[in-house]
């Protein structure tokens, strides 16, 4: 029996072993053009002069889209599951000052 031309080919994803470790960020900075949204996640250590562009991630508009509504998703799946997400002003959290930024892309 030949497959049939309307069955959907199944997608392999490869995860290499270095981009599966991941890397931390505890804050991301976003910019866009018409053609795409910049993504830099960034790691900030309480203490240190200088943070780090852990990753950069780059996208059509369309794609950011998605994954704002995949988030918001699984933000809801998570709540539902483990209780409020507190975001902003919670005790210890550490928010970096935005005024004077200065970095290099």
């Amino acid at each position: 029996m030949e497959p049939n031309g309307n069955q959907q080919k199944q997608l392999q994803i490869e995860l290499k072993e270095e981009v599966a470790r991941g890397v931390y960020a505890n804050l991301a900075m976003i910019t866009h053009s018409s053609s795409e949204f910049v993504m830099d996640f960034i790691s900030i250590l309480p203490g240190m002069a200088k943070a780090q562009v852990a990753s950069r991630v780059i996208m059509s508009p369309e794609h950011a889209k998605r994954l704002m509504l995949a988030l918001q998703d699984n933000i809801a799946k998570y709540e539902n599951s483990f209780g409020l997400i507190q975001a902003g002003g919670q005790k210890g959290t550490f928010v970096p000052p935005l005024s004077d930024f200065q970095g290099e892309a």
